[in-house]
């Protein structure tokens, strides 16, 4: 099963969503205890630290999929239109870095070549 942006934002602001203003700050708090889990992951891989885990390649997915949970979490609590907002500054970062091809004419390219 595949999860699009928008179901996740809705999902999660069913989770978040009816919490006081400022709820947000907790979860950008979980969001930095994330990030810094994928950081000693990365860093085990590196051999920069001891590794205490069997398969490295399968933490840093948990945690990754955490880091996106909170991001999106602060995203939807806030009513961001987080697809909208990525396109958007993927088109102005394609622009500046004089890409050929923007996130939005990837994806069509894509959807088109599975079509066929």
């Amino acid at each position: 099963m595949k999860v699009t942006i928008e179901e996740l934002e809705a999902y999660l602001y069913e989770q978040y969503g009816d919490r006081p203003k400022g709820a947000d700050q907790g979860l950008f708090m979980k969001l930095v205890e994330e990030i810094g889990e994928v950081a000693e992951i990365l860093n085990q891989r590196s051999g920069g630290k001891a590794v205490d885990v069997d398969d490295l390649d399968a933490e840093l997915g948990k945690e990754l999929a955490d880091v996106i949970h909170y991001a999106i979490a602060i995203a939807a609590v806030n009513k961001l239109d987080l697809n909208k907002i990525i396109l958007s500054k993927d088109k102005e970062a394609s622009v500046k870095y004089r890409r050929v091809v923007n996130l939005e004419d990837f994806v069509i390219i894509k959807r088109t070549d599975d079509t066929q």
